[in-house]
């Protein structure tokens, strides 16, 4: 009898133990319980979302305040450069005056106050009108050659701004401003792309306008500025400021897009893009406001603005995680410049700014292609390439690239660059890119044999750079 008890209380421990998880259980998966559970995982998915928002947000604003200071950095630099190359010049050069116009910067005019009935709606560009009705004529420089330019560019950026290229690199950059409108230098941060187009507006005597270009930014608006309803009164940028003077002068102007490739190109500077690809300069006009008013600014056509031939746009890109590929797109319409290292220091002679008109940097490209245009042999040899191109990657010139490939090398040439050099050089960043979006099994196959051929074609090592690019691909496909 004894012996049954423990059992019997054993069993009776089991069943009570047994019956809470039961209920445990039934109360976690009542229909009530599932509810909770569903309302906690959406809770759950909204804060992720808060959390997710809140970091992109201050992503962007992290990014625009280290443009920001990139850009304020880079003026600083500058100061200083001009600083101690001026203390370094002997007693008997005599410097040139300072320009008194400082790096400009894109910024949106705050309007705060609403105007009075029927006052105009732009500032800046009534004020600009006002300027040139008083502006005094500018005498321009017209002896030096393409080749003069170079070599007066180069020791002026090392003498007074102290900052130093190697005269290849000098060379890419003035015959890519005689090709296209739009040039990409691209490269590893420090090497110097937005210091190279500053240093050249400083070099004309007319500075450069630096554009930071935000990550957000998806439309022309971004650029130029947009009306506000609420003011009426136009919301105008420095950008929009420098078109509308440019239509008035015979000056060059370089604006200089910073970062260009940290918001998607193709989106905010798609209208000029199409504007450029006009062959009459005259017929290229973009959007600014949607009407007209009588009292719109003199240059300002039914809404429109010219969008001024002597004007072009350089880009700096980077490539990382922060940044957005550039399409072909934009690509076939832009000469790119690779500036990867920094060059190295040289003793420069002293040397003043040039005021070169737009009319005389025609003069001086058209001389380029009557005088050093691209030898029939080199010539046969590119239509060569075009055919072994198509015939192994199925990828052609096209009509564009051999326009450009005829217009860079002779200017390059005229220079004074070497002719096979100039062709390598724009090969490699028109055609051998588009390697890119081949078949990488198929791309690593037929390396060596391309290679071969440009050995045989060109001469030996003649084209280091076209190689270069095509290893690259192959070593990353």
């Amino acid at each position: 009898m004894n012996l049954l008890i423990p059992n019997i209380s054993y069993c009776a421990s089991a069943i009570s133990v047994r019956g809470i998880f039961e209920f445990i259980w039934n109360i976690l998966t009542n229909r009530v319980a599932l509810g909770l559970y569903v309302l906690l995982v959406l809770g759950l998915i909204i804060a992720l979302i808060a959390v997710m928002i809140s970091e992109e947000s201050k992503l962007a604003a992290l990014m625009n305040e280290r443009t920001k200071r990139k850009t304020e950095l880079l003026s600083q630099q500058i100061d200083v450069h001009v600083k101690n190359a001026m203390g370094s010049q002997p007693a008997a050069a005599a410097p040139a005056k300072p320009s008194n116009k400082p790096m400009s910067v894109v910024v949106e005019k705050k309007q705060e106050k609403k105007p009075k009935a029927g006052a105009p709606r732009f500032y800046m560009l009534d004020k600009t009108d006002k300027e040139m009705e008083r502006k005094e004529r500018i005498h321009f420089d017209g002896e030096a050659g393409l080749s003069d330019i170079c070599e007066q560019f180069r020791n002026f950026a090392a003498s007074r701004l102290g900052l130093y290229y190697d005269i290849d690199d000098i060379r890419r950059f003035i015959a890519g401003l005689g090709v296209t409108h739009i040039v990409i230098m691209q490269g590893m941060s420090g090497t110097g792309k937005t210091s190279l187009a500053y240093a050249f507006g400083e070099f004309l005597q007319n500075p450069s306008v630096i554009v930071p270009i935000q990550p957000m930014w998806k439309e022309r608006t971004d650029l130029v500025g947009y009306y506000n309803e609420f003011t009426k009164r136009f919301n105008e940028t420095v950008l929009l400021q420098k078109m509308y003077e440019a239509n008035y002068s015979e000056e060059m102007y370089v604006t200089v897009l910073d970062e260009m490739n940290i918001a998607r190109v193709e989106y905010y500077f798609a209208e000029f893009l199409s504007l450029l690809e006009l062959p009459n300069p005259d017929s290229r006009y973009l959007d600014v406001v949607s009407d007209k008013w009588d009292n719109d600014p003199k240059l300002l056509k039914n809404g429109q603005l010219k969008l001024p031939d002597n004007m072009w746009f350089v880009g700096t890109a980077n490539n990382d995680d922060s940044t957005f590929s550039i399409s072909d797109k934009v690509y076939d319409r832009a000469m790119v410049m690779n500036l990867d290292r920094k060059s190295a220091y040289f003793e420069a002679p002293y040397a003043e700014g040039m005021k070169l008109s737009h009319e005389r940097w025609k003069e001086l490209m058209s001389a380029a292609q009557t005088e050093y245009g691209i030898t029939d042999r080199n010539v046969r040899r590119i239509r060569k390439l075009d055919e072994y191109m198509i015939s192994k990657f199925h990828i052609t010139f096209g009509n564009r690239i051999m326009k450009q490939i005829r217009m860079y090398v002779s200017a390059f040439v005229a220079c004074g660059g070497d002719e096979l050099v100039a062709i390598d050089d724009i090969m490699a960043k028109k055609v051998m890119r588009k390697l890119e979006s081949q078949n990488p099994v198929y791309v690593r196959k037929a390396a060596d044999g391309l290679c071969t051929y440009l050995d045989d074609l060109f001469g030996q090592d003649k084209m280091p750079l076209c190689k270069e690019a095509i290893r690259r691909i192959e070593r990353n496909s």
